[in-house]
């Protein structure tokens, strides 16, 4: 019941903005100035998680394509300092990526003996590899470690200057930035800069931020980059300890990063990272991007598969409960929705995400919290005769049933057997 004040539609079909009021819009602010990147650390990053397995180079080789394929502009293909079969692998990567728009990058420690390699996979396979040479930034790392921090800014100047001189494109990455001083993210990113970094990374390495937080250090990173008048881009690279790590990249965007970290599935070191699959729908819903979505679907699966972590059921948009409902008016409305030939209704009625836009449809089950619009819809589908006591049949199995029914145990019950 909506009281004395009721909502005002035309007689005739109201048109999809009368449908939907739009709360987001609501001192939203303007979006990015630039065009947004993405960088995939499935491969990397990804991999650290303790639950993972090392996918098979063909799988590897899979992912990047269906990287490819949803716009993703970079991805980083593993530690070339880490193994003989690590470097394999990049090579691989490296080479096929010759044909496709995705790049690749590589991860190093601020020492020459990691970067190296990078020089030598360049030169076999005359494709261009983004060297990120990182380090920690935070003061308790540095106790942690024993570090001397004018050591810390001599190693990174000489990182960068290297890369300069063997022809590779540097990022200069600070782990634990959120944790880290404003002089000491200064300096060290000052000396990067001007030893010829192209980029420079905004690290949450322990998902100590907060949105606030977020916000506050890449605008500072930001500013420090307009400071020194060069074209140098912001990253940003969020971990989810804290459950914080998809709406940290949204504000990071938001406060001047151009490049954003993600991992398939959220996948990563400790909890993870933040989840490149919802950071894309999100965009796309914002409508910050364009990008064709529609294998969003099978790029989540093929990951799941290839690093051995389970797609939870309620995962968001791609688990299978996401677009299935049992609940009776829930599903009634999708229905209705369905019989007026309207899929752009029946996506959305019950919904804030419309499964359309990323491969999918809308799945109607029988429960124990279900009611005859569900019940009549499944024997529909399945070309079973609507009958009062069919329906009553299958409603008493589903209410004495903990779970929800099997289509075969619908059309079971709704035979009498």
């Amino acid at each position: 019941m909506l009281g004395t004040e009721t909502l005002h539609m035309s007689e005739s079909a109201p048109s999809r903005d009368e449908l939907i009021y739009d709360w987001n819009t609501e001192d939203a602010s303007p979006g990015p100035a630039e065009k947004i990147q993405f960088d995939d650390e499935t491969l990397r990053d990804g991999l650290q998680s303790p639950s993972a397995v090392d996918p098979s180079l063909e799988d590897k080789v899979r992912l990047v394509h269906l990287m490819d394929e949803l716009g993703i502009d970079t991805a980083d293909v593993g530690l070339p300092g880490a193994s003989a079969k690590a470097r394999e692998h990049i090579t691989t990567l490296v080479k096929e990526m010759a044909s496709l728009n995705i790049t690749a990058n590589v991860a190093c420690r601020t020492v020459l003996t990691d970067i190296a390699p990078v020089a030598e996979v360049v030169q076999e396979t005359g494709q261009p590899v983004e060297v990120c040479a990182f380090i920690g930034s935070s003061p308790i790392r540095q106790y942690a470690e024993n570090w001397d921090f004018n050591e810390m800014l001599r190693l990174s100047k000489e990182a960068i200057e290297f890369c300069v001189k063997e022809g590779l494109p540097a990022m200069f990455v600070t782990e634990d930035t959120t944790r880290a001083h404003p002089d000491q993210v200064r300096a060290l990113y000052t000396t990067a800069i001007e030893a010829g970094a192209k980029r420079v990374c905004v690290c949450d390495t322990c998902g100590h931020s907060t949105p606030a937080g977020t916000r506050a250090v890449v605008s500072f990173v930001r500013e420090l980059v307009d400071e020194l008048g060069v074209d140098v881009g912001v990253d940003w690279h969020g971990h989810r300890d804290r459950g914080l790590g998809l709406i940290n990249t949204l504000v990071a965007m938001d406060a001047g990063a151009t490049r954003l970290h993600a991992t398939a599935l959220g996948v990563g070191e400790r909890t993870g990272n933040t989840e490149m699959d919802l950071l894309l729908v999100n965009l796309r819903l914002l409508g910050v991007i364009d990008n064709d979505l529609s294998r969003l679907g099978e790029y989540c699966r093929l990951a799941a598969e290839a690093i051995d972590i389970p797609l939870p059921h309620n995962y968001p948009v791609f688990g299978e409960d996401a677009f299935e409902t049992a609940t009776g008016v829930h599903a009634s409305a999708v229905i209705k929705s369905l019989a007026k030939g309207d899929t752009w209704l029946a996506n959305r009625v019950y919904s804030g995400v419309p499964a359309d836009l990323f491969g999918l449809e809308q799945s109607i089950q029988v429960g124990p919290m279900s009611g005859r619009s569900n019940v009549s819809w499944v024997l529909q589908k399945h070309g079973v005769e609507v009958t009062d006591d069919a329906v009553a049949r299958v409603i008493s199995k589903a209410k004495e049933s903990p779970r929800l029914l099997t289509e075969d145990e619908v059309l079971a019950a709704a035979a009498g057997s």
